[in-house]
């Protein structure tokens, strides 16, 4: 394939996981369980900082005008006001910062799981006082449902991520 055409198909794919990730959404109350931030975190672990950062900016964009990418097939701008708001606005630094800290060498576990680690932080950094906002709840409630019910997921979703990232790059070279 030519060079010049694969981050735009790497990307596409991502913007297409990304979408997918969403729909398998698990209502456990005003922040839903979704496989969305795992493909965030993986196109982080794949991708050069700026396609990272481009497809999940398209992503957005994609569900702010309508079309149904966030959980649950939901979307539209009024989602960014909504309790998820700050976890659907955290994945453009956390896509970024995962993908700066993961950097392009061969061998580099550490550095994947240290790159998972801060853009999952960056994804609850946003989310949970946003949604402590939106909901206008103290932070120990806002913890309760836009944090502690997902830390186990969080922790497999960055494992997976990380394993995977591990089996694709020798599949996918820039």
């Amino acid at each position: 394939m030519d060079t010049s055409v694969k981050p735009i198909v790497y990307s596409a794919l991502f913007i297409a996981l990304i979408s997918v990730g969403a729909m398998i959404a698990i209502p456990v109350g005003p922040v839903p369980i979704v496989l969305q931030n795992m493909f965030v975190l993986l196109a982080g672990l794949i991708l050069p900082p700026a396609w990272a950062a481009g497809c999940v900016a398209v992503y957005l964009l994609m569900g702010f005008a309508g079309l149904p990418v966030f959980a649950g097939g939901t979307s539209g701008i009024g989602k960014v006001f909504g309790p998820t708001g700050g976890y659907l606005l955290s994945y453009l630094p956390a896509v970024f910062l995962t993908s700066v800290i993961s950097g392009h060498a061969e061998k580099r576990l550490v550095r994947d799981c240290a790159a998972t680690i801060a853009g999952m932080a960056i994804i609850y950094m946003f989310g949970v006082p946003w949604l402590k906002c939106v909901l206008a709840v103290s932070w120990g409630k806002a913890m309760a449902v836009g944090m502690y019910p997902f830390l186990v997921g969080a922790v497999l979703k960055m494992a997976a991520a990380v394993i995977i990232a591990r089996k694709l790059r020798p599949l996918i070279r820039f």
